[in-house]
């Protein structure tokens, strides 16, 4: 998919500037805008990409003759194709129009989507099943570039971290809503398949809505860039910055050339071990393991959900304030009191519930912040032309090195070494996100 393909995804050109008394409230109002267009957004993705492994118990009942693995194969063909498409549509992005570009992907993942509820022949073949939830996984990806392109354009460096800290709580909604919504289908339409073609019209009718919210960047509103807007142009900004790359120069030019790219990559795998070790597998450790029933295993796996929203926005506000702009400190301060949260979960082998609930929330309030930080860090290690594909790069690291390993490493490593052996590569594994995220310290202005 590109801009030549598809004509309608080019960047809009600049437009006439306005005069200077109607930039700032124009400036206000679009900013507010494209923020909510953005934000909505994305929570509408979340609600048509984890829809098989709600529906996956009654796939299992209704169809029999297919196992447990067998139907896991289309999750895990998701979860590749997804960090895939970050880095390649995000390169895409970078030569796009968001206005489009952000509602197509959403828009073709309901339609892929929705045939899961409303072709039940689908089923007869697992070869189908699989190359249909990785095509999802696929135009799924196309929901986090731009919307880390349009950030970058529309708001400024001292303000970024609080922006995308707010905007970051827009997975913790979405991930909330998908199960919510499928729920209400399944009660209106009684068909499980309502768990995927419900949730696909509202995805849609979202898609819509956002087309209306989304511009592209400040110049084609006749507005100035945001640097000249804040007062922020000078050395680090130039004219130069505005310029559509090629796809060569892009890749060639400013990502797989930049060594301080790759090391928040690395990090970004690391911590996307821990956040899915962890969650993914609250239930299994404290039912198997410590004897905790569903009900308390799920009240934890709240716990740790519902923490993450305050502690993003307060690494946001970390990284902002404390460190003036700087990601790289907020990580390894956050990283630091996750290991923390993890120590603790691990020694209390033995002990009461409510300290495996504090645990979580320590490890659910911190851990979101660096996976929030880092995907900021990236389209600040590169001009804003390529904001996209860098966006795409650290994602492509954190779901196919760290997420998808995550899924059959912890349940490989428990079977070979116990539950201590999971706690000493997850406290490993935050070490290595501190390291790697201090080599970018040594970054010259």
């Amino acid at each position: 998919m590109s801009s030549r393909l598809l004509p309608f995804l080019k960047p809009a050109p600049a437009a006439q500037p306005l005069p200077q008394e109607q930039i700032d409230p124009a400036y206000r109002k679009l900013r507010m805008q494209v923020f909510i267009g953005i934000f909505v957004g994305y929570a509408a993705y979340y609600l048509v990409r984890k829809n098989f492994a709600l529906a996956m118990p009654d796939i299992l009942k209704a169809y029999p003759d297919y196992t447990k693995a067998q139907l896991g194969t289309a999750i895990t063909g998701l979860s590749i194709a997804y960090g895939l498409s970050k880095f390649v549509m995000g390169s895409v992005s970078d030569r796009s129009n968001p206005k489009w570009f952000f509602p197509l992907g959403l828009i073709l993942s309901a339609m892929v989507i929705a045939s899961f509820g409303w072709v039940k022949g689908i089923y007869s073949s697992l070869v189908l099943i699989v190359a249909l939830q990785t095509l999802n996984g696929w135009v799924n990806g196309m929901g986090w570039p731009p919307c880390g392109k349009t950030m970058v354009h529309w708001f400024g460096k001292k303000e970024r971290g609080r922006v995308v800290s707010v905007w970051n709580v827009a997975h913790n909604v979405g991930g909330a809503l998908v199960a919510k919504f499928a729920l209400l289908g399944v009660i209106l339409f009684h068909d499980w398949g309502a768990k995927f073609y419900f949730n696909a019209i509202i995805a849609a009718v979202v898609a819509v809505v956002v087309f209306f919210l989304m511009r592209d960047t400040p110049q084609s509103c006749g507005l100035p860039p945001i640097e000249r807007y804040k007062g922020e142009d000078g050395e680090s900004y130039s004219e130069e910055d505005e310029r559509t790359l090629g796809f060569r120069e892009i890749f060639f030019g400013h990502v797989l050339n930049n060594g301080l790219l790759w090391a928040i990559a690395v990090a970004n795998a690391f911590v996307y071990f821990v956040r899915y070790g962890v969650v993914d597998w609250i239930p299994t450790y404290l039912q198997t393991a410590k004897g905790f029933s569903f009900g308390q295993s799920s009240t934890a796996w709240a716990l740790f959900e519902y923490a993450a929203i305050p502690g993003t926005i307060l690494c946001g506000w970390v990284s902002d304030t404390l460190f003036r702009g700087r990601r790289a400190p907020a990580t390894i301060l956050f990283m630091a009191l996750t290991l923390v949260g993890i120590l603790v979960y691990w020694a209390n082998l033995n002990g009461p519930l409510w300290i495996d609930y504090v645990a979580l929330g320590t490890v659910g309030f911190f851990v979101y912040g660096p996976v929030m930080i880092i995907g900021l860090h990236a389209l600040e290690l590169v001009p804003k032309n390529a904001a996209g594909t860098a966006a795409g790069f650290t994602g492509f690291f954190g779901y196919v090195f760290g997420a998808a390993i995550a899924g059959t490493g912890v349940g490989w490593i428990s079977d070979h070494w116990g539950w201590g052996g999971v706690f000493a590569t997850m406290t490993v594994c935050c070490v290595l996100t501190m390291v790697f995220s201090a080599m970018t310290l040594i970054r010259k202005k």
